[in-house]
């Protein structure tokens, strides 16, 4: 009879759990979170248009990414508080084209609809802006290619990809022949195969705005495998760094064929979980329960983003102290590749490396304050188009998450970016 009484709990408890979800899925337009995100917007903007979408769109179409696609939940754990900093940052200014601006300014410069800055793992800012809230999930953009490369590690420290440099074609023998044929993951995870990408987001015919045009209409998986399988060789593998959305989808279904999961499932087994995160998210899915995006499509809260950070600011360790990077993965993740394109006058050590940008203040910017040698060094930016970052410092122990809309997919890294790089500059000067 013992164990009797000690299952009638359980079963009651695993009934109510799934009443929960299901409720909650009623209420969040079909998708089984714990928790439906808020504001809950009523009419969404033509997934198809996106990179048309106006401001007010991108606000929208952003924050219900993860219920205007299909998508893929990865289920939250226990979580980890985040507490309060006992130094707030209540102001920082940087100086650009003979103007100071302010945080206030900044925030309305950057078009910034969220923005968290953590400092010793605590929360020294936290804004939002255009009605979100704490539980909104902002979708990532290409802070989703971070979020990869990141899962990519973990495989590697479990034994399910043996190297970065692995053929590709260990793990998907079908490209044999292709484009992708002899290059390697590392290659591919820095953005250096070599094979030709056009990632032009003001061009309809460029092969991101076709991979966006699959993704507006069922057989999406079929249809970007279709390009990216099809795609031709520009140059030698290794020679040349040219961003690749293609490339990074590419990672993500290795990936998923090293796990047997799909991204969504990994993630949630293999960091979301053991991190401490404490909310559920959603990640785009091409084929529910099977293939989600490895360029793009991770949506999660402000904090939760921030706690991803957190655990890049470790160096792989969860909150209890295990490892579950490689030892010194994320150094190697920010040792910038010195491939043709990725290496200029603005950044002589290079611009990107495991998905992650460099994105200090030029070496050559002049005229600006902070000035280039008082800049945070060695930071690991995670940047999605329309401003969407997540940068980590060791060095500061500071970790800053930033939403924004802003009016151009790509603006010129004299504009939006370095003003980034300045304001997050100024903020660790404030905080020290």
């Amino acid at each position: 009879m013992k164990p009797r009484n000690v299952i009638k709990p359980l079963l009651l408890s695993v009934s109510l759990a799934a009443c929960s979800y299901a409720t909650a899925a009623a209420d969040c337009g079909g998708v089984a979170l714990s928790v439906c995100p808020t504001p809950f917007d009523h009419q969404l903007p033509a997934p198809r248009e996106m990179l048309n979408w106006n401001q007010t769109d991108r606000v929208v179409g952003f924050r219900n990414d993860y219920r205007n696609y299909a998508g893929d939940v990865f289920h939250h754990g226990a979580s980890t508080p985040l507490t309060p900093a006992p130094k707030k940052l209540l102001d920082a200014s940087y100086q650009v084209k003979g103007n100071r601006y302010h945080l206030a300014d900044y925030l309305t410069r950057q078009n910034v609809a969220g923005m968290l800055v953590l400092k010793n793992g605590k929360v020294a800012y936290k804004y939002f802006a255009a009605g979100n809230t704490d539980s909104t999930l902002w979708t990532s953009r290409s802070v989703g290619k971070s979020v990869v490369s990141t899962l990519v590690g973990i495989a590697i420290k479990q034994g399910k990809i043996h190297s970065l440099e692995d053929k590709i074609t260990r793990y998907e023998p079908e490209l044999k022949g292709t484009a992708w044929d002899g290059v390697t993951l590392k290659q591919l995870i820095q953005h250096t195969s070599g094979v030709a990408w056009n990632e032009d987001y003001t061009n309809p015919k460029s092969d991101f705005a076709q991979l966006t045009q699959c993704e507006a209409h069922s057989g999406t998986y079929a249809c970007v495998r279709d390009i990216v399988t099809h795609l031709k060789r520009a140059h030698p593998a290794g020679e040349q760094w040219s961003y690749s959305s293609g490339g990074a989808w590419l990672l993500g279904d290795v990936l998923e064929r090293a796990t047997g999961m799909s991204l969504a499932a990994w993630l949630q087994q293999a960091l979301w979980q053991p991190n401490g995160m404490a909310s559920d998210g959603v990640w785009h899915a091409y084929q529910q329960g099977k293939h989600d995006v490895g360029a793009h499509g991770f949506n999660a809260t402000l904090e939760d983003w921030g706690r991803f950070g957190e655990f890049i600011l470790r160096d792989g360790r969860l909150p209890n102290g295990k490892q579950i990077l490689p030892e010194h993965w994320i150094s190697d993740a920010a040792h910038w590749t010195q491939a043709q394109h990725s290496v200029s006058a603005a950044h002589p050590e290079g611009i990107y490396g495991y998905q992650w940008w460099n994105n200090a203040i030029p070496a050559n910017a002049q005229n600006v304050d902070p000035t280039p040698a008082q800049g945070l060094k060695n930071s690991l930016w995670a940047l999605g188009i329309y401003g969407q970052v997540i940068m980590v410092n060791r060095a500061e122990n500071l970790v800053i998450v930033q939403w924004s809309t802003w009016p151009e997919a790509e603006p010129s890294f004299s504009a939006q970016p370095l003003e980034a790089a300045l304001m997050y500059s100024a903020i660790a000067q404030q905080l020290r």
